[in-house]
């Protein structure tokens, strides 16, 4: 049985292991091999500890089991010999040694198994994180689909389990078709998001305008007679508003491509469907009887003009006699 080790020149085999197991602490080739197990290993894990290699010496020697002895208490070492008694004795014996190295080897290749099994961290960036989240929402729609293969592997796993979904579905069944079914090319996908960054401009203003204004008509009812009563009720009630009025707009182009032919469909508001969506008990609230505020120009009468009794030496014989003259 042949066990690879970090940064040897090859595979190590059991009577290797048990060549370095004889010659002890006290050899560099031992030390040396179990500084690069575990220098590997903090590269797949995080650990605090760390191993030296040591040279041919004493000193060096009980150095690295103190070392040891701090390392195997975090990794959980099961094995007494290892972590109980004097710590510069635990290795004292063959036994001992071997056991270390199997030990160190088995973490090391869980380490490596975990690693593969771990799912890739996500890419840095706004774009990319909007992508992340969004190949997330995919494979929790497609039943569970880890997001453990490599980028390729992923977007063909979600291909055939598409291609399976719609295979299902009847043949007549056209709303599922995809509104988008023009290939794009690069400058058209650039084009399109900078329609949705102006967009997403426009609609962050629309919103921020309708946010002040809903602050100032929140202002105004304060200042009523009756705020100090019911003031906290009415800052409790507009609380949870305020905390989804302050979320960004979420418009991607990822919802363009998800937009399907019944998106197309244009229907009247007044119609029953959209109306059993749009209805609210408010809708149902009768307002009773309200101040004229008046605004209705169709029913008052124009006041009738006054006359007046032209002044003698006025403005108005200077009028009719420069009327009087004619233009050479």
């Amino acid at each position: 049985m042949e066990r690879e080790a970090a940064g040897s020149e090859g595979p190590l085999s059991e009577e290797s292991f048990l060549q370095l197991a004889q010659a002890g602490v006290r050899s560099p080739r031992f030390t040396g091999l179990c500084a690069r197990l575990v220098g590997e290993l903090r590269a797949l894990c995080p650990l605090e500890e760390d191993l030296s290699p040591t040279s041919a010496g004493p000193e060096d020697a009980e150095t690295f089991q103190i070392e040891l002895s701090g390392l195997l208490q975090e990794l959980h070492c099961p094995y007494p010999a290892l972590t109980t008694g004097a710590v510069t004795a635990r290795l004292g014996s063959p036994h001992a040694c071997l056991q270390l190295l199997y030990f160190l080897s088995s973490e090391l290749q869980a380490a490596r198994l975990l690693c593969r099994k771990r799912p890739p961290a996500p890419p840095q960036g706004e774009g990319a994180d909007a992508a992340w989240r969004e190949l997330q929402l995919i494979c929790q729609a497609l039943g569970g689909l880890e997001l453990a293969p490599p980028a390729p592997q992923l977007l063909g796993d979600i291909k055939s389990k598409v291609a399976e979904a719609l295979s299902a579905l009847p043949h007549d069944h056209q709303e599922m078709a995809p509104l988008l079914r023009a290939p794009l090319m690069a400058p058209q996908w650039a084009a399109l998001e900078g329609i949705r960054q102006a967009l997403r401009t426009e609609y962050e203003c629309r919103k921020r305008m309708m946010v002040t204004r809903f602050e100032v008509t929140l202002q105004a009812f304060l200042w009523s007679e009756r705020a100090p009563a019911h003031g906290a009720a009415l800052r409790a009630a507009v609380s949870p508003l305020r905390q989804v009025e302050s979320a960004a707009p979420g418009v991607s182009l990822a919802r363009l491509l998800a937009a399907r032919a019944d998106a197309s469909r244009i229907v009247s508001a007044s119609t029953g469907r959209c109306r059993h969506r749009t209805s609210c008990a408010i809708n149902k609230v009768l307002m009773g009887g309200v101040p004229d505020r008046g605004g209705r120009p169709t029913e008052i009468e124009p006041p009738m003009p006054t006359w007046e009794k032209r002044r003698e030496g006025g403005a108005g014989q200077q009028r009719w006699g420069r009327r009087g003259k004619k233009k050479k």
